[in-house]
């Protein structure tokens, strides 16, 4: 079921409807906040609330991307291995090896 959550950033106060888990929602503010925080400053003081956002978003779009990368390696690996499973055990079944299973 939705419900509406409301948070502050940036002295912002914003609101949004998910039928996410609370503690996903607290995860996920959490890491939002703390992305915030570590992007606020420059070699030149503080950044606009503006230049914050891009490079708050450019750092989740690449860690997404890292993620999605990691999981398409796994997926190929998982694949490769049980394809090498199968045929393993097609030898293993096949008539000729060990006894007749008709």
């Amino acid at each position: 079921m939705e419900r509406l959550v409301r948070f502050e950033l940036l002295g912002q106060e914003y609101t949004f409807y998910t039928g996410a888990a609370e503690n996903e929602v607290a995860d996920i503010l959490d890491l939002v906040q703390g992305l915030v925080q570590e992007n606020m400053s420059g070699p030149s003081g503080l950044l606009p609330v503006s230049k914050v956002a891009v490079l708050v978003s450019l750092n989740i779009a690449s860690r997404y991307f890292e993620l999605k990368s990691n999981f398409d390696r796994y997926k190929a690996d998982t694949e490769q291995r049980i394809a090498g499973l199968t045929r393993q055990i097609d030898l293993g079944l096949s008539p000729g090896k060990g006894e007749d299973w008709r």
